[in-house]
């Protein structure tokens, strides 16, 4: 073995020149450069450069500012010095005896990381991880004695390192080399004697007098740069997506610090590519600690700069792993305090394990040498370690896997957001909502007046109640962080990527690029850095009318108004392009099927979709008794945070949960930590009572859930029945609603065909496991992680649901859907625990354990009645008609068993007189049945009994609605009127067989079944499929603007541009439904006397349909004419 040179001490080398600093003849601050410095380019021609006056004064204040410190060192340097060369020195050059006679000697090594090593007594310790050589010609050792019996205070000898290692301790036979190399004189030649500088007291000193924050320039404000500092933290942990955190493992030697940081550091970086970099003895020896010994002093500033190094990462973003027994508190604590004082998140973890088990595991072999006596001062043997007191985390290594150890470590990391880099919003252990941004867009209290007062004033959108759904998604967080209908550039993103790209700290000044208008023209230098989970398109269509009502409006906003004309909401900034059906149905839905559900709710869309960002005025309600269940993204957060929840999966079924569900809730519960779980085709209701019971059932059944660890809601989103597209955002609503996990079984979000589909006729449209796979590895799902279904049955032997013992098939019999199905339909009744028959069919009888009794009942109930029509399908709200106070309301409004009558009148049509007595003879009764801006197609029904107002039907049966847009007036009739089809215009076209209609071009919205008394203007002559069909224009004699409105002129001039829209809906209102346009018998409206002998003709045709006119007519009619305003 070479031996190595004893250490020399050597001037410092003259650097090369650079500038310097140093005091100039007056004792102030000057600088001193070479020549080449201070001419440009090196050429004497171009003369020196002239220094700026003020950068100057602000060196010299950096100089005047750090020349305390400089003098304080050289102070203790010189103290140092002369006291070395004095002969009385107290406390001078201590020497290492070979055979006991010096006191506390500690054998030297790489600071803080190792037990400690020393030579004293004929007994040497090591370090953690130090090879010793026996024998008597081993090199010299580095040793110190600190003497703490001295009164001078301790002195430490530094002696040469030995065996090319810092830190090797000798063995007993070897300590009179040692003792030689210690004793012999110092041939210094008039220099310091290093033996005689205590090291630690001059660190300690240096430490004191230095200022502990030295700052050269303060970070950056959020949203600005600093080249020559450092950026705001948020700003670097976004951009590097995860944020800088020390771990600090602790405990003795072989508790498996590295080994377990070895383990987290490859999974963080492989699997998550994360930067990570671990501290430990063996990289730390290497360089930065290689000058230190393993004396208390030492090992303390060994923990010091170990500490620094690990702050300095974590600011920096890095994580920092550091595996080093530093065996007393104070130190650990006073690294704590620099990262708390830092705000830099520390761990502190100590490992706990047993000496027994550490010295059976003894991977290095030195507890064995302890025990032998060869090794003593061995760190948790004979000297001290001091135990965390309050630890992040404890691991117990010896009752752990290296992998689970790993894993804890991981998932605090991951709770606590350090491996995300936007800030925490979530509670610990949940994620962020998508985009790093907790949406949540209603109007806030004090402010929803004034809002709905603008909102009234706005130009109105018509959303249906699907767009209503994705409003309620959009505004409450789920579809975050969307905060509108999408916009033309947000649409081809997920269309084309099903996501989107985001950059919500402004990284490349990408910020709010989904909240502008989309412009195909100029694009930023650099892309957004993060993308997100966007699968599928949440777009408001509508039709010409509507664009160019927006666009003739100039207010920049508009009101988005329900089907039953109720405003919602305010859109900003609205922008407007075309609706591209096809491709938007082919990216979507990858088939061909015109017959599926949502295709066609996309092919009867309007030609022109709206973007923009909206404001809920109220919380969306549907008043249909399951509101208690829709909860926003923040009060499921909340609710998640009030269980204690630190895992959270997502459960959808679109059917009953049954045993075999519960089973994969309940498993997924006992394998995370502390789950809870949430549900979302049968009826929606049907569900949602039956998952009731669930919860009621509790843990007593095996098809019950615990409601301590169970929330149930409603998801707001309809189901579009897109396949693998869809699941992606099945799962990214989730998450946006605080779920780290979700259950995706087979073909999620699938259906069969249709007969028109091209390809799959009743048949699956996707294949059952595509889904899966895709939702696995779709782009912007981020950390979510997937469980996927297994396939459970029902045990026989105990009548519970779980995964089947292949062993024993006979004892588990398989309940699917579909049997399920038949089984409710047919009134199964349960089956005796003891003698469960195979064919369940037959016996007519489902296992006691498959459902909670009461769940089954609901279920049976609503399989045995199904086409009853007393079910809620999917989110649609049930509203108030706004009928007259002296109307009365029947079944339930917007359904076909609506009714509407008065109660003053037996018939609205026959009963109440055409004109209302005491008015000028150009003011008739209007009855309302459509109030301003609903679509509802309500009108009164000439056939049935009392001639009620009812919602007029599509040809399938459906309620029917405009669909053209909101009605910008009340619709309604002249009672005692008819439109005679054997009266015909001078075009051959004869009248529609109904009473005359009226169009209230009025500010205020009338009730419906409201008699309100209407100054006539004039009339339009409609064209409607060959049949004429006329509309008499009038104003409300309490509106505010009646007064000045007496004709067509006056309305023009009070109101313009009214008659145009009035004649744009005419013609046009349903070719959004896919038919022709209507045509007018005239462009100009008649005159007031015109409108007047229209309405006196057709109330003479109502006489001759009631017998009581000149005229006949055929009583194959089918009216109802019992009234006896009819009769009289």
């Amino acid at each position: 073995m070479t031996r190595p040179r004893p250490p020399t001490l050597r001037r410092r080398r003259t650097p090369s020149p650079s500038p310097s600093l140093g005091i100039g003849p007056d004792g102030a601050p000057s600088t001193r450069r070479t020549e080449r410095q201070e001419e440009g380019g090196g050429s004497s021609s171009r003369g020196r450069l002239r220094r700026d006056s003020h950068a100057e004064a602000e060196r010299a204040a950096k100089v005047n500012e750090r020349m305390p410190m400089f003098v304080g060192v050289c102070v203790l340097v010189a103290i140092a010095f002369v006291l070395s060369r004095s002969p009385e020195a107290p406390g001078g050059p201590a020497t290492v005896a070979g055979g006991g006679g010096a006191k506390n000697a500690v054998g030297a090594g790489a600071g803080g990381s190792g037990a400690g090593a020393g030579v004293g007594g004929g007994v040497a310790t090591v370090p953690e991880g130090t090879a010793t050589v026996e024998g008597a010609a081993q090199a010299p050792v580095a040793s110190t004695v600190v003497d703490k019996g001295a009164e001078k205070g301790p002195v430490i000898q530094i002696a040469p390192p030995s065996g090319g290692s810092a830190g090797t301790a000798t063995a007993a036979g070897s300590t009179a080399a040692s003792a030689s190399t210690a004793d012999a004189p110092c041939d210094c030649s008039g220099k310091m004697d290093p033996s005689t500088v205590d090291m630690g007291a001059l660190r300690a000193a240096a430490l004191a007098a230095t200022p502990p924050h030295i700052i050269e320039c303060s970070a950056a404000e959020d949203g600005m740069s600093q080249s020559a500092c450092h950026l705001p933290s948020t700003t670097r942990f976004a951009a590097l997506k995860q944020k800088g955190a020390t771990l600090w493992m602790t405990g003795c030697s072989g508790a498996g610090k590295t080994t377990i940081a070895t383990a987290l550091e490859d999974r963080l970086v492989k699997a998550y590519g994360k930067h990570v970099y671990r501290l430990d003895g063996d990289n730390l020896r290497t360089g930065i600690n290689r000058d230190l010994t393993f004396t208390e002093a030492d090992r303390a500033e060994s923990v010091r700069r170990t500490g620094e190094i690990a702050t300095l990462f974590a600011d920096a973003g890095v994580i920092a792993l550091v595996g080093l027994i530093s065996p007393y508190r104070d130190d650990r604590d006073a690294v704590r305090k620099r990262h708390e004082d830092q705000g830099i998140p520390f761990y502190e973890i100590f490992l706990d394990v047993p000496v027994e088990e550490l010295k059976k595991r003894d991977p290095k072999g030195q507890y064995a040498r302890v025990e032998s006596g060869e090794l003593r001062h061995f760190t948790c043997i004979d000297d001290p370690y001091e135990p965390p007191l309050k630890p992040e985390i404890t691991l117990k290594t010896h009752e752990l896997e290296i992998e689970e150890s790993a894993d804890m470590l991981f998932r605090r990391l991951e709770m606590d957001g350090i491996l995300e880099g936007a800030p925490k919003l979530a509670p610990p252990g949940l994620p962020n909502p998508d985009g790093d941004e907790v949406v949540d867009l209603h109007v806030p209290e004090h402010l929803k007046a004034s809002k709905m007062e603008e909102a009234e004033k706005l130009p109105k959108v018509l959303i249906t109640d699907l767009d209503l759904n994705w409003l309620q998604v959009v505004g409450e967080g789920w579809a975050s962080p969307l905060r509108g209908f999408m916009r033309e550039g947000t649409l081809l993103e997920v269309l084309h990527f099903n996501s989107i790209l985001v950059d919500p700290f402004n990284l490349t000044e990408n910020k709010g690029i989904h909240a502008s208008q989309t412009d195909f023209s100029h694009f930023k230098p650099h892309r957004a850095p993060d993308r997100v989970s966007m699968s599928v398109p949440i777009t408001l269509s509508c039709t010409s009318y509507t664009k160019d009502a927006i666009e003739k409006s100039g207010t920049g906003a508009v009101a988005l108004t329900t089907q039953m004309g109720h405003i919602v909401a305010i859109l900003r900034d609205p922008e407007i392009y075309p609706n591209r059906k096809e491709e938007i149905v082919t990216r979507m839905f990858g088939v061909i099927d015109p017959g599926h559900p949502y295709i066609q709710q996309i092919s009867k869309g309007g030609d022109y979709l709206i973007g923009g960002e909206v404001e809920l005025l109220d919380r969306i309600r549907y008043n249909d008794g399951l509101d208690q269940w829709r909860k926003t993204t923040k009060e499921l957060t909340a609710e998640f945070e009030s269980k204690g929840a630190d895992t959270v999966y997502a459960f959808q079924t679109r059917n009953p949960t049954h045993a075999g569900h519960v089973y994969l809730m309940r498993s997924a519960g006992e394998n995370l930590k502390k789950p809870v779980g949430r549900e979302d085709d049968v009826p929606l209701d049907v569900r949602v009572w039956q998952h009731e019971e669930v919860l009621n059932s509790g843990l007593e059944h095996p098809g019950g859930l615990d409601p301590a660890t169970t929330v149930m809601a409603i998801w707001p989103a309809p189901m579009v029945y897109a396949g693998p597209t869809e699941v992606q955002f099945h799962a990214k609503s989730r998450r946006s609603a605080g779920a780290s996990y979700f259950v995706v079984g087979r073909d999620p979000a699938g259906m069969k065909g249709s007969h028109l589909a091209v390809a799959h006729k009743d048949d699956d449209l996707y294949d059952g496991d595509h889904g899966r796979y895709v939702l696995q590895n779709s782009p912007g799902i981020s950390s979510m992680k997937m469980l996927s279904f297994v396939k459970v049955m029902y045990d026989i032997t105990d009548n519970v649901m779980k995964v089947p013992d292949e062993s024993r098939m006979d004892d588990f019999i398989s309940i699917s859907g579909s049997k399920m199905r038949l089984l409710a339909r047919n009134g199964a009744v349960p089956c005796s625990p003891t003698n469960i028959p195979t064919d369940l069919v037959e016996a007519n009888c489902v296992p006691s354990g498959f459902m909670v009794p009461k769940g089954w009942d609901i279920v049976v109930d609503y399989y045995r009645n199904i086409d009853s029509g007393r079910w809620i399908p999917w989110s649609r709200p049930v509203v108030d008609p706004g009928a007259a106070s002296r109307t009365e309301a029947m079944g339930n409004f917007g359904t076909g068993d609506f009714r509407l009558k008065h109660k003053d009148y037996e018939s609205v049509w026959h009963d109440i007189p055409m004109k209302p007595s005491g008015h000028d003879e150009d003011v008739i009764n209007l009855v309302t049945e459509i109030p301003l801006l609903m679509t509802a197609k309500m009108e009164v029904q000439k056939a049935l009994p009392g001639n009620v107002i009812a919602q007029d039907s599509n040809d399938d049966g459906s309620p029917r609605y405009y669909t053209y847009g909101t009605p910008f007036f009340n619709y309604g009739f002249v009672p005692q009127t008819w439109e005679d089809p054997s009266l015909r215009d001078s075009l051959g076209n004869g009248g529609d067989n109904d009473p005359l209609d009226v169009m209230e071009i009025g500010s205020k919205r009338l009730e419906m079944g409201s008699i309100t008394p209407c100054r006539v203007l004039g009339h339009l002559e409609l064209i409607d499929e060959g049949e004429m069909d006329n509309k008499v224009i009038c104003i409300s004699l309490s509106d505010p603007d009646a007064s000045s409105i007496r004709s067509i002129g006056d309305l023009e001039r009070v109101k313009p541009g009214t008659i145009e829209r009035l004649k744009d809906w005419l013609k046009r209102y349903k070719t959004s439904d896919g038919k022709p346009e209507n045509a007018l018998a005239s462009e100009n409206p008649t005159s007031v006397k015109e409108a007047l002998e229209l309405i006196a003709e057709t109330h003479a045709r109502w006489k001759n349909l009631c017998g009581k006119g000149t005229g006949y007519v055929s009583g194959d009619h089918g009216f109802w004419l019992e009234a006896a305003g009819c009769k009289g």
